[in-house]
């Protein structure tokens, strides 16, 4: 689009120059008639200039406007995009995710898991990748392309909607990104469950860190926790996901938006290049990753609670062979994790939750795991907007759409 009005503000110019030059190239012997057709000329000759002038300015506000623009790909391409990119980010990542898991439900003192290297290391002599660093990814993957193949339909929908309607755009890409998050929260939530326990126990009957779970896989999680807590458990700590991850996806989308806009007038094109394409995305996840660490604590503690159930199992339930000590609690007000490495919330709110730990940890409490958090969404986010732009433009040639405008108009 840019480089169609650069060229149609070309044409004012053309004009006004095919114009002018007759008149220059002219010869005539009668020197009054020369100046009185010079004096006659003078005045179009302003007007001409005035209205290239004028052209050149209306072009050039026009091509801002169009640099400075959010994009809209078809939804299809956003969503195929969001899906592999996002599903892609994650699985990079998800060492680092179990690290920080480790760390912020880490219930021995002192614990165990302190510095971001040294539990990377550790974690990875002691239990081996596939079980140890990238405990699971099963589940993880299973919850991550599904759930940001909806959260990017959601979000260019809503975003689209809402500036179309009148709304702020930095309030539109905050609202959208709610939305579409929320949207997701219905796929990735029980993913998330399964993955926080998997990445906590680490290897079954691992003698290195007693987490309290000992499931042999993901199938095997999956059964023990409907058996013995019911299928709702599948949505335990669901509010507390949604607390923390709604203002995560709302904030890193709008710095985002604002990020690229930025990069586009820096740029002065649409097409801003692989390292600003990167670093936008990395500083808005890294950014927003930070902002949240409080409500990431409050969720995985929610999560990860031991339940001490109170009241004996009923008589026509069947006994499990091979009970979790540590069941995933965020109802309950009778629960409890050993002290002091994390203090026992004893509560299901978010809110009371905070309160909590600031008032037994300080602010160091709100921020525990501050660091790996930090470099996994800075990271994670570069990756996933990286590709979600590359392969938008990757399909705009393998998947081209046959009436574009239709799309655009929906």
């Amino acid at each position: 689009m840019s480089e169609g009005l650069s060229s149609s503000s070309q044409f004012p110019l053309a004009g006004f120059n095919s114009a002018t030059a007759k008149p220059d190239g002219a010869t005539t012997s009668d020197p009054t008639a020369a100046a009185g057709r010079d004096a006659a000329l003078e005045p179009r000759h302003a007007g001409h200039h005035s209205i290239a002038s004028s052209d050149s300015h209306s072009a050039h506000a026009m091509q801002s406007q169009d640099v400075e623009a959010e994009g809209r790909p078809p939804y299809i391409h956003a969503m195929i995009a969001g899906g592999v990119g996002g599903s892609t980010g994650d699985m990079l990542m998800h060492s680092l995710d179990t690290v920080k898991t480790r760390q912020q439900g880490d219930p021995h003192f002192p614990p165990k898991y302190s510095s971001l290297g040294r539990s990377y290391y550790t974690i990875w002599r002691q239990e081996g990748i596939a079980r140890g660093l990238y405990g699971g990814w099963i589940p993880a993957l299973g919850g991550s392309f599904p759930g940001t193949l909806m959260f990017f339909g959601t979000y260019e929908w809503s975003k689209r909607f809402l500036i179309d309607h009148g709304l702020q755009h930095h309030l539109a890409y905050l609202s959208a990104g709610f939305l579409g998050d929320l949207a997701a929260s219905i796929v990735y939530v029980p993913s998330e469950v399964l993955k926080t326990r998997l990445q906590l126990q680490g290897r079954y009957n691992n003698p290195h860190f007693v987490s309290g779970y000992n499931y042999r896989g993901t199938l095997d999680a999956a059964r023990t926790l409907i058996r013995t807590e019911g299928t709702s458990a599948l949505f335990h700590g669901y509010k507390a996901t949604l607390y923390r991850d709604l203002p995560f996806s709302a904030l890193q989308f709008m710095f985002w938006e604002q990020f690229q806009a930025w990069s586009r007038v820096y740029k002065q094109s649409r097409d801003i290049g692989v390292p600003l394409e990167l670093l936008t995305g990395a500083a808005a996840g890294g950014l927003a990753g930070v902002i949240t660490c409080p409500l990431d604590v409050v969720k995985t503690r929610l999560q990860t609670q031991v339940n001490i159930p109170s009241e004996p199992e009923p008589s026509h339930r069947p006994k499990d062979p091979n009970p979790q000590k540590r069941l995933i609690s965020t109802s309950s007000p009778s629960t409890h994790r050993p002290r002091p490495g994390a203090i026992a919330l004893k509560t299901s709110s978010v809110l009371t939750g905070l309160r909590v730990i600031y008032h037994t940890e300080g602010m160091s409490g709100w921020f525990r795991g501050v660091g790996p958090r930090g470099v996994w969404t800075f990271i994670q986010s570069g990756c996933m907007l990286f590709l979600y732009q590359r392969l938008l433009h990757k399909l705009e040639v393998w998947m081209p759409l046959e009436n574009p405008e239709s799309e655009a108009a929906l």
